[in-house]
């Protein structure tokens, strides 16, 4: 069923019906630009965005732009029908600059910066941005230049990511706390609630949806066949990161010897590099904690290596990619943020200070050097502003100090099946 025909059949709850109204009184007759929306897990907040967007006569994509801070965040939206971006492709352009001499030639190296666009399309009205506490301060300063409406949201609940965030979830104009009639029953978002209010959920099995389990009574068996099932593993450390990740890799029939990726296997990126788009329109870009699948993986010199990558959340690929092969190898990266690969006009990939090869042969492209690392199983920091229908969460809250949001933020990351391990 479409959301439009969503909205004529389920009635809102008392505290959306306030938050409608309140957002409706601010965009009609409010001179401040910001509103900021919070809704814990299972109360509708993005059910009653786009019923108040629709209610106001907008238009999802056009007179009311969608944006998340990052790609996968993003990708939610899409994935429930509403046209979204993120907050760079809406308010940036990218500009690469190089310094040439009097003849032509280069003689600086390229770089790559943001550029505030000058103005936003004239039909856009409103602007409604989810998982704001990922927004940094310097693109939220940066987005409320252009003066037009700003819809912020989140779930104060959740981790705020590494790094910090802005505040804004800290001073909400209203929080959605009542869950909605659809979502009562289910037993991930009972889950989520119980541990929001300080909970430890019981082990035992919650309806058809989400079980709790003691990590050791499990056979080798069983445990295997739940991280081969699941859409994703969620953990809390490093440490246990790479360890089920190998389990997960002898699981698929991976050799222990096979330490590159091999074609098909899931990865995660842990760089940012704005330069590389991971679609023709460059909405999306290969920045750190993408998610995908390699293909045609290959060694090459220097510690590099070579593949083609396709985002979870893109149908398209973005082909011959240089990545630094140390971590697979070694346990460690080998080149530095911003370190360049040269591909040479016989194919061959080489680090840009090999000089000898490279007087040898000319230089056909220069790329920075990508990093992967294998994401069978992530942090759940990595894995924030994503959701995935399979879920095993392998509980390692007591590793951190705000340890009922770490286990909160990993609970809501599933859709429709649930396993907490601990």
């Amino acid at each position: 069923m479409e959301k439009r025909e969503l909205a004529r059949v389920i009635a809102l709850t008392e505290d959306q019906a306030e938050a409608a109204a309140l957002i409706e009184e601010w965009f009609l007759h409010l001179n401040t630009q910001i509103f900021v929306l919070c809704g814990y897990a299972g109360t509708g907040k993005t059910f009653l965005v786009d019923h108040v967007v629709r209610a106001l006569g907008l238009t999802p994509g056009e007179s009311a732009a969608f944006v998340a801070p990052t790609g996968k965040a993003a990708s939610v939206l899409i994935r429930g029908g509403t046209p979204a971006s993120t907050v760079h492709s809406l308010i940036y352009t990218r500009e690469e600059d190089i310094e040439v001499d009097e003849n032509g030639e280069v003689i600086s190296e390229r770089f790559l910066r943001f550029v505030l666009k000058e103005k936003l399309p004239k039909e856009i009205r409103l602007i409604v941005v989810d998982e704001t506490s990922m927004v940094s301060d310097d693109v939220l300063r940066d987005l409320l230049s252009f003066g037009i409406k700003c819809l912020f949201c989140g779930d104060p609940a959740q981790l705020p990511p590494v790094g910090g965030s802005n505040s804004l979830l800290t001073m909400p104009v209203i929080t959605l706390k009542e869950i909605v009639r659809q979502e009562r029953d289910n037993p991930i978002v009972r889950l989520a609630e119980e541990v929001r209010r300080g909970g430890v959920p019981a082990f035992g099995t919650y309806g058809d949806g989400a079980v709790v389990a003691p990590y050791r009574s499990l056979s080798a068996e069983a445990r295997g066949r739940l991280l081969l099932e699941a859409d994703q593993v969620i953990v809390g450390t490093n440490r246990t990161r790479a360890r089920l990740n190998r389990e997960i890799r002898r699981l698929r029939g991976i050799p222990e010897e096979a330490q590159l990726p091999a074609d098909g296997e899931k990865l995660v990126c842990t760089l940012n590099d704005w330069g590389k788009p991971l679609d023709e329109r460059g909405d999306f870009h290969l920045v750190n904690g993408i998610i995908g699948t390699c293909y045609n993986v290959r060694e090459q010199e220097d510690g590099l290596g070579q593949l083609d990558f396709r985002a979870d959340f893109l149908e398209s690929a973005v082909y011959d990619l240089p990545f630094d092969a140390g971590i697979f190898t070694q346990g460690k990266y080998f080149h530095g943020y911003g370190e360049k690969a040269c591909l040479l006009e016989n194919g061959r990939l080489v680090h840009e200070d090999n000089y000898e090869v490279l007087r040898r042969f000319r230089v056909r492209r220069e790329d920075t050097v990508c990093r992967f690392e294998f994401a069978y199983a992530v942090t759940c920091h990595k894995a924030q502003g994503s959701e995935y229908d399979k879920v095993v969460v392998i509980d390692e809250s007591r590793f951190f100090e705000d340890a009922d949001r770490w286990l909160y933020t990993a609970v809501t990351r599933a859709k429709k099946k649930l396993v907490i391990l601990r």
